[in-house]
């Protein structure tokens, strides 16, 4: 449970620890509306200031800086991100995301963490689900990395309509 003060110190932020697109958006890890168009990009839902940075660490272009102090929110340089992918596994809140926007016409891809059994496999039909776990939609598995590299944190890579590229956040089968 979220304490008062935290609510207080994070606006926009409901009292049940989701957060909400208006404070997505405005975090340091949002690559900025305009860049969803450019290709693949991470997008770093982290909330939280406590000592981490791996994600800055792993990160190969680059892109993601954490700075000093070490509790400072991830920031992304939205020019910099390709989306190799490389930083989603590393993090322990599991909230990084590689969006491509346009992957089809008319679907977006969106690749997340995954750390349950059994894993999907490619071409499953799935439910693309919000942060709260409420189906939003229908999604393809249209990719699935499991390695023992990725430190038992699964890669799954789903295709939704694009209309969702920012709402999906987890599957369900």
């Amino acid at each position: 449970m979220i304490g008062a003060e935290m609510v207080e110190r994070l606006p926009n932020n409901s009292s049940d620890g989701i957060l909400s697109m208006e404070r997505i958006r405005s975090l340091p890890g949002y690559p900025g509306s305009e860049r969803f168009d450019n290709g693949p990009v991470v997008v770093i839902e982290c909330d939280e200031d406590i000592p981490c940075n791996p994600c800055e660490d792993i990160c190969p272009s680059n892109a993601i800086s954490v700075g000093d102090p070490i509790t400072n929110l991830p920031y992304i340089d939205p020019e910099k991100c390709d989306g190799c992918i490389v930083c989603i596994s590393i993090c322990p809140g599991l909230c990084m995301f590689i969006v491509h926007k346009h992957y089809t016409e008319t679907k977006s891809l969106i690749y997340l963490p995954y750390e349950m059994y059994p894993l999907p496999e490619k071409g499953a039909i799935v439910d693309g689900c919000n942060r709260m776990g409420e189906r939003v939609c229908e999604a393809t598995v249209e990719k699935v990395i499991a390695s023992k590299k990725l430190q038992k944190t699964s890669i799954i890579a789903i295709s939704v309509p694009k209309d969702h590229f920012e709402a999906i956040r987890a599957i369900r089968f």
